[in-house]
């Protein structure tokens, strides 16, 4: 059997594949879908998303939104949803990427040059034309790059239909925080559970398996040795009769990057700060108007929606930015963890690879790339 240690987007794909292969599998996590994946906006966005830098990212990235149509209509069939993969408010229409000054047109139109040396589908646009998709921008526009590919899904309604797919399959939830793993004969042969509430000093009981796959984000080095860190999300979601949006948009504001993300039923998630302050999950007065501020430089008309909801997440970051994927050097031990803001977007990817059927990009995750990995 394999134990899932962590139920978020990734945990929750792993062990639903697995169970649709027929594995025994069980889960274990204090709070399924309630972790990074609770805050996340659900871009599935490899292209508008490119850096310089990340070249095997954007591999990982395109490879694992191919996945995604199918991924969504089969995990909709068998979580039960009648609206298919709309159920998960799965959409296809692009990311709207613009820009203010001449620095920032001159800057966008540079990475549009790499975008297209690396054979990637993008449109540029003037500022006319940009508000032309999108009427509610600034005028202030002055023009964008369309990556008409990218696409988005709400990753609440995909976790929450996990689950329902995993309950109708029959595969156990242990609703409790691993306290650590358990080891024999030089393998790793399950996991050690915690009691409820620091004060309860007794066993929890345990959960016994051939491998134990370690999906636990941030906290993944709780259990085992790996680079793993905490990066800081603190997001906003609006609400409106009607959404705002077409399409995601984002740009570069005040230095930092900000995007919008539209949801078929009106909400708009706004996002994110990306900070290093370790475990620190609150949600902050600064963050939120370092947000509001960028987003009305966009979209003025934020500013007359309601506030539905804000939210902290912590991101599973790594030294090189790529997920820790496969197994690790201890027998019986698998990581599927450190996707920092990639974990929605990979999460189709990322069970492909654990089943063996992406045998060239599981070099680019594996995690004994890394020296300290268990």
């Amino acid at each position: 059997m394999d134990v899932i240690v962590g139920g978020g987007v990734v945990g929750l794909s792993v062990a639903w594949r697995l169970a649709r292969e027929g594995r025994p599998v069980t889960v274990v996590d204090p709070a399924p879908g309630r972790g990074a994946s609770w805050a996340a906006a659900g871009m599935l966005a490899p292209v508008s998303e490119v850096t310089y830098t990340e070249g095997p990212l954007l591999r990982l990235g395109v490879a694992a939104l191919r996945r995604w149509p199918a991924f969504a209509a089969e995990l909709a069939a068998d979580a039960g949803l009648t609206a298919g993969a709309r159920g998960l408010d799965l959409r296809s229409e692009g990311t709207l990427d613009v820009a203010f000054g001449a620095d920032d047109m001159a800057a966008l139109g540079e990475l549009a040059t790499y975008m297209e040396n690396l054979g990637l589908q993008v449109d540029r646009l003037t500022g006319r034309e940009c508000r032309r998709l999108e009427p509610m921008l600034a005028p202030s526009v002055r023009g964008g790059v369309l990556a008409a590919g990218d696409a988005w899904v709400d990753p609440r309604r995909v976790t929450a239909a996990l689950l329902a797919a995993l309950e109708r399959r029959g595969v156990p939830v242990v609703r409790a925080r691993a306290a650590g793993l358990l080891r024999e004969g030089g393998r790793v042969a399950g996991v050690r559970l915690a009691p409820p509430s620091p004060e309860e000093a007794h066993d929890a009981g345990e959960v016994r398996g051939e491998r134990v796959v370690l999906a636990a984000g941030a906290w993944s080095p709780e259990l085992a040795e790996a680079p793993v860190r905490p990066v800081k999300g603190q997001i906003l979601r609006l609400r409106s009769d009607r959404p705002l949006l077409g399409r995601c948009v984002r740009g570069t504001v005040h230095g930092s990057s900000v995007y919008l993300v539209p949801r078929g039923d009106g909400e708009l998630v706004v996002g994110a700060t990306q900070e290093e302050m370790g475990f620190d999950t609150r949600v902050t007065a600064g963050g939120l108007y370092e947000l509001l501020r960028d987003a009305r430089e966009l979209v003025p008309g934020v500013t007359e929606l309601e506030v539905a909801d804000v939210v902290a997440g912590l991101r599973p970051g790594t030294p090189d930015n790529l997920p820790l994927i496969g197994p690790g050097r201890t027998p019986g031990l698998a990581y599927a963890t450190g996707h920092h803001r990639g974990g929605v977007l990979l999460a189709p990817l990322t069970t492909a690879i654990l089943l063996g059927e992406e045998s060239e990009l599981a070099a680019l995750c594996a995690p004994g790339r890394f020296r300290e990995i268990s």
